[in-house]
């Protein structure tokens, strides 16, 4: 049972992890931008070759129509299937289970690398950010605080016989 429970706890780990998800969101995002491209060419450009050529396609003889129309509305698809796995993943990382992504950068002025808009070291050059390193049982305060933050908080469950009647 312990050797189950092992493997379980590293599957869990293995699925959530950061590069597990990352990988994920490419793949669903990369067939979704696909289907955004084939929709591009099939609507648009093969409809405006068909404008020039006199045919829709190479087999069929009629004049073919632009359909931007659907071409928009698989745009409109793509965003908003973008916006929902922001979503999904803004969720996950609030609940702590993904490692939190960075949405935006700055660039350090030493070595030029780009780093969190947050750090007070460059992890490329290590040369210092700030006036004054905070020191390290304050570094540690701060990041409980940002994790505490990040995490959603979930009411307690009344404690009783009617909670558990339900």
């Amino acid at each position: 049972m312990a050797v189950v429970r092992k493997l379980l706890g590293e599957f869990k780990a293995f699925a959530m992890s950061g590069s597990m998800l990352d990988l994920a969101l490419g793949f669903i995002i990369g067939a979704a931008f696909a289907k955004l491209i084939e929709s591009f060419a099939n609507n648009v450009l093969m409809q405006l070759i068909a404008l020039v050529a006199g045919q829709p396609d190479f087999t069929k003889l009629h004049s073919g129509q632009i359909k931007y129309g659907q071409f928009l509305t698989d745009l409109v698809n793509f965003l908003m299937l973008a916006g929902v796995l922001f979503l999904i993943v803004k969720f996950i990382v609030r609940l702590g289970i993904g490692r939190g992504r960075v949405f935006g950068e700055k660039q350090c002025p030493y070595c030029l690398d780009q780093i969190p808009p947050t750090a007070l070291t460059c992890r490329s050059c290590g040369q210092q950010l700030v006036d004054e390193l905070p020191s390290l049982a304050e570094a540690e305060r701060l990041l409980a605080e940002q994790h505490a933050r990040r995490r959603l908080s979930l009411p307690p469950l009344p404690r009783g016989s009617s909670t558990a009647a339900r």
